[in-house]
């Protein structure tokens, strides 16, 4: 099994104060729509935050909530926190701006993962995504070298890690929809996405006038 971890910290910049990990999409948050799918493969789901109050309110107590031991070295920080006190030696970690995490390509990554890798990280339409990636609890120890030297980017991340990629073409020949690397940066980001989300609902809904004919 996996741990998941969710960095739902940062400053929401572009969204007027809300935060992401919070907005809804159709009936659930984003956090509730990515505890559930963490919940197909982990046994262990962790929240990154530096604000952790909004969340105590709203999740299980079988989550847990933690803050950066580093605060001020961004997702890195995050995700080395959350390396650092997950218990499982593989972790799943996606950012809170996500909306369709994939269980199924964590898990594929998981199982592609090659020897001498310490993290797998999905690439889709010739772009990396180190917040949907898997990582050996190992890393840990390179991400707190790295922060020690002051180089906190995504960039600087993945120079200091041993990570192979899982490329588009795997995730469509298993029939995973790319979507998972979705992610929401800013209100208009998200106004598009519900508006989106609602055009496919009412073309899924059936035509009951045609059915009212039968009456």
């Amino acid at each position: 099994m996996l741990s998941g971890i969710i960095l739902a910290g940062g400053d929401n910049r572009g969204m007027e104060g809300k935060n992401r990990a919070l907005l809804e999409l159709g009936s659930k948050t984003f956090l509730e729509r990515q505890l559930s799918e963490m919940r197909k493969c982990c046994n262990e789901l962790i929240i990154v935050t530096n604000d952790p109050f909004p969340f105590m309110r709203v999740v299980d107590r079988e989550v847990r909530i933690i803050t950066d031991f580093y605060p001020g070295n961004g997702a890195v920080g995050g995700i080395h926190a959350g390396l650092a006190l997950a218990k499982n030696p593989y972790i799943w970690v996606v950012g809170g701006h996500m909306p369709f995490i994939s269980a199924a390509a964590a898990q594929l990554m998981l199982a592609s993962m090659a020897d001498g890798c310490n993290a797998a990280i999905p690439s889709v339409a010739n772009r990396v995504y180190p917040l949907h990636g898997l990582y050996k609890k190992q890393c840990c120890e390179s991400i707190e070298r790295l922060m020690d030297t002051g180089s906190t980017s995504i960039a600087a991340l993945l120079d200091a890690l041993q990570w192979c990629e899982a490329g588009e073409n795997v995730f469509q020949m298993n029939q995973i929809d790319c979507r998972f690397v979705v992610e929401v940066h800013t209100l208009v980001d998200y106004e598009r996405l519900v508006r989106e989300s609602e055009a496919v609902n009412r073309e899924a809904q059936p035509d009951i006038s045609l059915s009212s004919s039968w009456t």
